[in-house]
């Protein structure tokens, strides 16, 4: 069973910087893709960064030069560093495991930009 805990999420004014972590048990984080969606209100949840297991990254156009996701295989932790946040990046941010067909979910935590 695959349990994601997500931390980090804060209140930030515009241009500052916050760190994001999620946290996963199970035996099958190495061999997964690791992933931030995060969905503002109103909206529906979007795709952020991946890093898969072979640790190659993806951003969205959105975030790019800004955002950094990057894993810790022996801590089974991936990370999202947010730099130069903008109000529109508010919304709840959730970290995904996808491996083998199959999607987990953590329960998400709030980050809010004000500006």
């Amino acid at each position: 069973q695959v349990h994601l805990a997500e931390s980090g999420g804060a209140l930030v004014e515009a241009g500052g910087s916050l760190g994001l972590s999620c946290a996963s048990s199970g035996g099958i984080f190495s061999r997964a893709a690791m992933a931030w969606y995060r969905q503002a209100p109103g909206k529906q949840r979007e795709f952020v960064a991946q890093a898969n297991a072979w640790g190659e990254t993806y951003y969205a156009d959105s975030v790019k030069g800004r955002f950094t996701i990057s894993r810790d295989n022996a801590k089974n932790t991936v990370f999202l560093q947010m730099n130069s946040l903008k109000p529109e990046d508010t919304g709840v941010y959730y970290c995904n495991l996808y491996y083998s067909g199959s999607d987990y979910w953590g329960q998400g935590t709030q980050v809010t930009v004000s500006s």
